[in-house]
């Protein structure tokens, strides 16, 4: 027959009520937490206000920003919405730049500079070249018009209004 060892199998002694530090600050975490429907809470209790309603609450956990998840929905919807208004406004102030001044200054325009003068498509830029009441060059891939046909454009529909 073997002596008996003193301590447990890993060479620790047992302590005054016969249980390792280790075994009793397991069991005191484990009075601390509660088990609910598999999430754990602790018995925190955590003075806050709801970043949707500002109503204060008690918080059980550290992260808890609502009082309520119907106010968690509400925040979470006005945020989308927030966040879908603030994307067409970039979209709209990316798409109309407003008008660059410099147009102005220049001699020869692209197809892109008339359209921007004129307030007009690409396409209507397109037919009026194509039925001659607009004069254009093509160097390479690029279309120009001189700044001297669009200011006739505009002198020919005054005298057509006066006759």
């Amino acid at each position: 027959m073997l002596p008996k060892r003193s301590g447990n199998r890993f060479g620790q002694q047992k302590k005054g009520n016969g249980t390792n530090s280790a075994t009793s600050s397991y069991n005191q975490l484990q009075t601390a937490t509660i088990s609910y429907k598999g999430m754990s809470t602790t018995n925190m209790r955590i003075e806050r206000t709801c970043e949707y309603c500002k109503n204060s609450f008690i918080a059980q956990k550290v992260t808890t920003r609502y009082c309520s998840n119907l106010c968690n929905s509400r925040d979470y919807k006005k945020r989308m919405r927030e966040k879908k208004i603030g994307i067409v406004i970039e979209e709209d102030s990316y798409k109309n730049k407003g008008f660059d001044p410099i147009i102005k200054e220049k001699e020869f325009l692209s197809i892109k500079e008339v359209c921007m003068l004129l307030g007009a498509s690409r396409w209507t830029v397109y037919r009026m070249i194509d039925s001659g009441q607009v004069k254009a060059v093509k160097i390479g891939w690029k279309t120009i018009i001189e700044r001297n046909e669009i200011n006739k454009l505009f002198l020919y529909t005054r005298r057509c209004k006066s006759l």
